[in-house]
């Protein structure tokens, strides 16, 4: 983990690719506060400006949101919106569209797949 001092680590700036993204800039920050289970667990806040892209998870992801609005749809057209407070999970194999609609801030924690053996 890379720390400055006693603050939070510096955060990851991100954009997406170019055929993921459908609307917007979507850009995103992440501040990653933890690493383990061989490298397959991450916990720590996310950040994303207004736009909509194309998502296909492999990982199960838990979500709270601290600000924002954001729409999920999966694959068959059925939507959440997620406001401030809300927490929620994203299954590994959700294939879908995240659309930012006003400025996220959340809590995330990932836990990627067992590599095949």
């Amino acid at each position: 983990m890379k720390t400055k001092g006693k603050h939070a680590p510096e955060p990851e700036k991100g954009k997406p690719d170019k055929e993921k993204l459908l609307k917007g800039k979507y850009n995103t920050r992440t501040w990653n506060h933890f690493t383990g289970e061989d490298d397959r667990l991450y916990c720590g806040i996310w950040e994303s400006t207004p736009g909509k892209v194309k998502v296909d998870y492999s990982e199960w992801e838990f979500c709270h949101f601290i600000e924002g609005k954001a729409i999920l749809t999966n694959e068959e057209g059925k939507s959440w919106t997620l406001k401030k407070g809300d927490a929620f999970i994203i299954p590994a194999g959700f294939k879908g569209t995240w659309e930012t609609v006003k400025k996220v801030k959340k809590h995330y924690v990932i836990l990627l797949p067992k590599p095949a053996a």
